[in-house]
């Protein structure tokens, strides 16, 4: 039988946890409650509305000025593809690091980690100049266009994230590799076929880190984006709420309802590798 002090420990810790939980909890069941409550009244919400309305979600799809469904389908097209990109020459690149040893391999480890400590932000005039004299050649990659931003977006990933895989590269043993290459593989068929596999937890990992940041990110796509048909979801969300913000607060809380799906689905089919691969990514250096 448990002791008195034993209960009441238990009993302590599992009010924290309850509240904590409540605490997280709390901020999406309201916003899921604003996005039903058809008084569209942030004065006059409740937590359960008096009488639940589909209204705010017609609205959000079915509006001539606001092309949320535009707006979503951009944004995971730019994320999918920053994320997908960054992991791939992530992985080279760390791989390199990892593996070789060449002429100013140190000196480019040290630079990754350097560039990484200034914001994107402290270069926002010089980021736009230069996708700006982009189009001038590429047109297809100047202001305006998706293929810019993710260029943008690549640029200011790669630094972390090489230094995040390499961590992890690093804790595979070399001799897989040898064997391998014993066998007759290649140095590209062993890192494909050997390390890759191995490295599925840290590929998650940076996959759902890259996703998170192009989805969420507002200040750089609202600089190098002009039109509605191009905006990303954040930045449709802003221009949302703009003006009147009262006499929308139903139809932003039923995007952001909305929005916060893809983030789940992500979660849910990477949350194995999610732990293992920031834990071991981040034991060597």
């Amino acid at each position: 039988m448990y002791s008195r002090h034993t209960l009441l420990g238990s009993v302590w810790r599992h009010g924290i946890v309850l509240l904590l939980c409540a605490f997280s909890v709390f901020p999406a069941l309201w916003i899921a409650s604003a996005s039903f409550n058809a008084t569209n009244n942030m004065q006059l919400q409740q937590l359960i509305p008096p009488k639940p309305s589909f209204t705010h979600y017609r609205e959000l799809f079915m509006s001539e000025r606001y092309q949320y469904g535009r707006w979503l389908f951009n944004s995971l097209k730019i994320s999918l593809l920053t994320s997908a990109l960054t992991v791939i020459m992530a992985g080279l690149g760390a791989y390199a690091f990892s593996r070789f040893r060449f002429k100013g391999r140190r000196v480019g480890l040290l630079s990754l980690l350097l560039i990484q400590m200034f914001p994107q932000m402290l270069a926002i005039v010089a980021i736009f100049l230069l996708i700006l004299s982009l189009g001038d050649i590429f047109p297809w990659a100047g202001l305006n266009t998706h293929t810019g931003l993710i260029l943008v977006y690549l640029g200011g990933a790669m630094g972390f994230n090489t230094w995040l895989m390499k961590g992890y590269f690093d804790t595979i043993p070399r001799s897989l590799e040898e064997s391998a290459k014993v066998d007759g593989a290649t140095p590209f068929q062993a890192f494909y076929l050997i390390i890759l596999p191995l490295a599925r937890p840290i590929l998650a990992t940076i996959f759902v880190l890259s996703f998170i940041t192009a989805y969420s990110e507002l200040f750089i796509a609202m600089i190098l984006l002009r039109s509605n048909s191009q905006f990303t979801l954040a930045v449709g969300m802003n221009l949302l709420i703009s003006n009147r913000y009262d006499n929308r607060w139903g139809m932003f809380a039923a995007g952001a309802l909305i929005a916060a799906i893809p983030f789940l689905i992500v979660f849910v089919i990477a949350q194995r590798s999610l732990v293992s691969g920031l834990t071991r990514g981040s034991v060597k250096g």
